[in-house]
């Protein structure tokens, strides 16, 4: 049946109307002009690519096509979840207020628990970039990041623990990238095995799915550095694994056809310092009669300390309006070898921290580390001692440690070629990417890398 131009013109401007519609309701778009793509290489020090003999040639054709800065700036603490909540919110954990690799649980008169499988709406407290996109219409995805669990705004996942019936593992499965035993036995595999599979899963997901906005998340160096320290040879070897897998990465925008139209950033939450000595806060709480021991672990507590690596909290377990208990927790700690300072709540902000009035989250005191000492949460021996073999890396001291400082790489679309910068802020890398997605962040406490970005970018 011939139609009229009139009844032709009508149907377009409906086709028109629904789109605009779907999308302003957060319906993804099919194929979006504009992906960015964040790799997170955890414990990645910035200062590791000072060698030219570290064998990463994937990162550094990265950088020589895009931009890096020499540093990263973490935030406090420097630890994965809440630097990783930073990256994609903008904001510091005053203001998200992931404070932990998990939710902490207080628990009157007894020590607090940690619980890392919570949804993400309970862990983040503000707007993320992905919100931002999803949002805008477009799609996201993540594999093995992290503080996101069952987060509404994410379209695609392949989780640090994934469920086997998601619907990329029903993919994976039939790809033959991962077998049905495999997905149920997962988090038991080795780290090395399971960054391989994330990675297949981040490859896989960029060329079927072609997302908007990809955060993807690696392991294993981590593991290694907390095991061997960093420095060591087998930190080394870890570097040029991830290397190959950024590769392939890499590839797979290639062969998606993306690779012109994607910016892709490599970064990491933190860097590491090496441990000789661990200090055992709960051992000198025990000895004061502030924490009670059931053998051997700690059962009854009035006073606790969550470690956090080269920092710690204080927890008070029990009413305290005199301020006693406090008092001698205080006392308990004083002239401890390996303690480098204790930090009261009025001096939380300056590390970007919340007040414990604002997010129950924080202890009643900060402690932190001297360097080359870390602390551990066993409560049952020697207050301080020799650091045993498999314990010899940390992070979790202030961001201002040189050591601390993370991986920055900008490089594809939108970036100038062959900039270096000294340093950023990792609080820079949500408003940065929101810029090149065409979206925008709120309320940041992060800016935009003006001076990685190419002309009509800015």
């Amino acid at each position: 049946m011939r139609r009229s131009p009139r009844f032709a013109a009508l149907a377009v401007v409906v086709a028109l109307a629904s789109t605009l519609l779907a999308q302003g309701r957060g319906q993804p778009r099919s194929d979006p002009p504009n992906h960015v793509v964040i790799i997170s290489l955890d414990g990645f020090a910035g200062w590791a690519l000072d060698d030219p003999h570290l064998p990463v040639p994937t990162l550094r054709r990265l950088a020589a096509q895009g931009a890096v800065a020499k540093r990263m700036r973490p935030v406090n603490p420097t630890v994965t979840w809440a630097n990783h909540t930073s990256m994609v919110t903008g904001v510091t954990p005053a203001r998200h207020g992931v404070i932990f690799n998990g939710l902490l649980i207080r628990q009157p008169g007894h020590p607090p628990l940690l619980e890392p499988w919570r949804d993400r709406k309970e862990l983040v407290r503000a707007p993320t970039l992905y919100d931002a996109v999803h949002e805008r219409g477009m799609t996201t995805a993540q594999v093995d990041w992290v503080a996101i669990q069952n987060a509404p705004t994410i379209t695609w996942e392949f989780s640090e623990r994934p469920a086997p019936d998601g619907k990329i593992a029903r993919e994976l499965v039939k790809a033959g990238v991962v077998s049905e035993a495999d997905l149920k036995s997962f988090a038991t595999q080795n780290i090395l095995w399971r960054d391989g599979i994330w990675t297949q899963a981040a490859a896989h997901i960029l060329r079927e799915h072609r997302p908007s906005l990809m955060l993807f998340h690696l392991l294993n160096l981590d593991s290694t550095e907390h095991r061997y320290g960093p420095r060591s040879p087998a930190m080394e070897t870890a570097m040029a694994h991830l290397d190959s897998q950024v590769a392939v990465i890499v590839n797979a925008l290639e062969s998606a056809g993306l690779a012109p139209r994607t910016t892709v950033f490599v970064v990491s939450d933190h860097g590491f310092k090496t441990v000789k000595r661990r200090v055992y806060p709960n051992a000198a709480f025990a000895k004061a009669g502030l924490l009670q021991l059931r053998e051997g672990k700690p059962a009854e507590a009035e006073v606790y300390f969550v470690s956090e690596g080269g920092s710690g909290l204080v927890y008070i377990t029990k009413p305290d309006s005199s301020g006693e208990i406090l008092k001698r927790a205080s006392q308990a700690l004083a002239g401890i070898e390996g303690i480098e300072k204790v930090v009261e709540p009025a001096e939380y902000p300056h590390y970007g921290l919340p007040l414990p009035t604002a997010n129950q989250q924080m202890g009643s005191m900060m402690v932190i580390a001297k360097d080359g000492y870390a602390f551990s949460e066993a409560a049952g021996g020697e207050i301080v001692g020799d650091a045993s073999v498999g314990s010899f890396g940390a992070h979790g001291y202030p961001n201002s440690d040189p050591d601390l400082q993370a991986l920055f790489i900008a490089s594809g679309r939108g970036i100038k070629r062959g900039v270096t910068l000294d340093s950023v802020s990792n609080l820079d890398l949500a408003p940065t990417a929101a810029q090149l997605l065409g979206v925008q962040l709120k309320d940041v406490e992060g800016k935009v890398v003006t001076g990685i970005l190419a002309a009509g970018r800015r």
